[in-house]
């Protein structure tokens, strides 16, 4: 696998990797035509493991290779990834700002104009402004291949992406449950509880043009793929897991999540 992917440019390695991870998005949505719902307990564990698997993801396979890369850095090498890492976090603030979408668990929206949204449309938004970040990140780090044509570091951007894919099945799931439970038909939720995911494909590609056509900015733009896929970990993911009970279930799958995708990184990348 790793050899046929050498042998492609580096657009085509991030869409492959992210068309993975939105299938994988559309495995957990399918999860609506086998069952009539899904517990809260259940929901909460598989995001606290989604949420283990970006923390993990964000530091061996982004923050740490931007480090690397900024070792000629006159300020410092902890500067890039100091600015890129803040700056992430703001990008996805802004949007999260003014993007209308809703919060699981919560009956609250966010963002302009919210009064005219429905709520199935508030949390299709929500995952979609959830998927942005890391079809960034899958972008960014095979454009940073691309640029060193090293092997260890496109085998680190395939870890990542099978990290990302193994973290989108819960949130498929996520999207689809809910919207069935308000009246939608089981092809409808899984269709957009599938749909949520397909910004990390044209993000993925966003992210290997921006590396490709700026190669100083590279440890910038690893370090941003990281703070913003913190940002949504702290601001979405783990509070979401925390408003329903069985807090204590979905912390040890946080923290099992963050063991497997260090041992994924750390193993292959």
């Amino acid at each position: 696998m790793l050899d046929y992917l050498m042998t492609l440019d580096p657009w085509q390695q991030a869409l492959i990797a992210t068309l993975f991870t939105w299938t994988m998005t559309g495995l957990g949505a399918a999860v609506v035509f086998l069952t009539k719902g899904v517990s809260e307990n259940f929901l909460n564990i598989t995001l606290g493991f989604a949420g283990g698997i970006m923390v993990a993801a964000s530091f061996w396979s982004l923050l740490s290779p931007a480090i690397d890369a900024s070792a000629d850095n006159p300020i410092g090498e902890w500067f890039p990834a100091l600015i890129g890492f803040l700056g992430g976090a703001l990008f996805i603030y802004f949007f999260d700002k003014i993007i209308p979408h809703r919060h699981r668990g919560e009956h609250t929206a966010e963002g302009l104009t919210v009064a005219s949204s429905r709520r199935s449309t508030l949390l299709v938004t929500s995952l979609t402004l959830h998927n942005i970040p890391e079809g960034l990140s899958i972008g960014i780090l095979f454009g940073a291949a691309g640029l060193s044509q090293d092997p260890v570091m496109i085998a680190s951007a395939l870890t990542l992406a099978v990290g990302i894919g193994l973290q989108n099945i819960p949130e498929g799931t996520a999207v689809s449950m809910p919207l069935r439970a308000e009246g939608a038909s089981k092809f409808r939720a899984f269709f957009w509880g599938w749909m949520s995911a397909i910004v990390e494909p044209m993000a993925a590609l966003v992210g290997v043009l921006l590396v490709a056509s700026m190669e100083p900015v590279l440890p910038y733009a690893l370090a941003a793929g990281a703070g913003a896929m913190i940002f949504v970990v702290v601001e979405e993911v783990i509070p979401s897991t925390q408003k329903n009970g069985h807090s204590d279930a979905a912390v040890f799958a946080f923290l099992f999540g963050f063991s497997v995708m260090m041992v994924l990184d750390v193993a292959l990348g």
